[in-house]
């Protein structure tokens, strides 16, 4: 029975590294107010790295501020895009959007504000940071957020973004 349940454990946990499609769950563009697919906003041919994050969120907001500040460095290494998507529901909209601009930020910015990209991401907490590959595929995916933990991050950006 122990052998049995190991190997049905072993089995799920080999699933779960298999690369993950893109839902087509509908989010809003803060910048410009439509909605958009969330696999639309990946570009194919290119790695793509999105942050989940919320307006309450301060490890959330800690990580992206550190990856915003890196981005012109990292930018000349490796060709990749950056985009965050805020969990918030939908009355916080104008407080996510308003603080993106505050920040400065110049990546896009969305939002999820019934949560439904979120459930077909099956996730749970922010922070939350996904990458996605040049085929279009989740390729990696980190919860949570330690200072300095952004270089964890890039190392997978350059290895992705250096292969063919």
């Amino acid at each position: 029975m122990r052998k049995l349940l190991l190997g049905v454990a072993g089995f799920c946990f080999a699933i779960s590294l298999q690369a993950q499609e893109l839902p087509t769950t509908a989010i809003k563009d803060l910048n410009t107010g439509k909605k958009v697919a969330f696999n639309d906003i990946v570009e194919k041919g290119k790695v793509n790295v999105i942050s989940f994050w919320a307006t309450w969120c301060i490890p959330c907001k800690k990580e992206i501020r550190n990856i915003n500040a890196a981005l012109p460095t990292w930018k000349k290494e490796a060709d990749f895009n950056y985009v965050a998507v805020s969990i918030d529901e939908s009355k916080a909209e104008g407080i996510a959007r308003t603080y993106g601009i505050s920040q400065g930020w110049t990546f896009p910015f969305y939002i999820d504000p019934n949560s439904d990209l979120k459930r077909s991401l099956n996730f749970q907490n922010v922070p939350y940071t996904i990458i996605v590959d040049k085929n279009g595929k989740i390729v990696f995916k980190h919860v949570g957020y330690e200072e300095g933990g952004e270089a964890e991050v890039f190392k997978k950006i350059k290895e992705l973004a250096a292969a063919k």
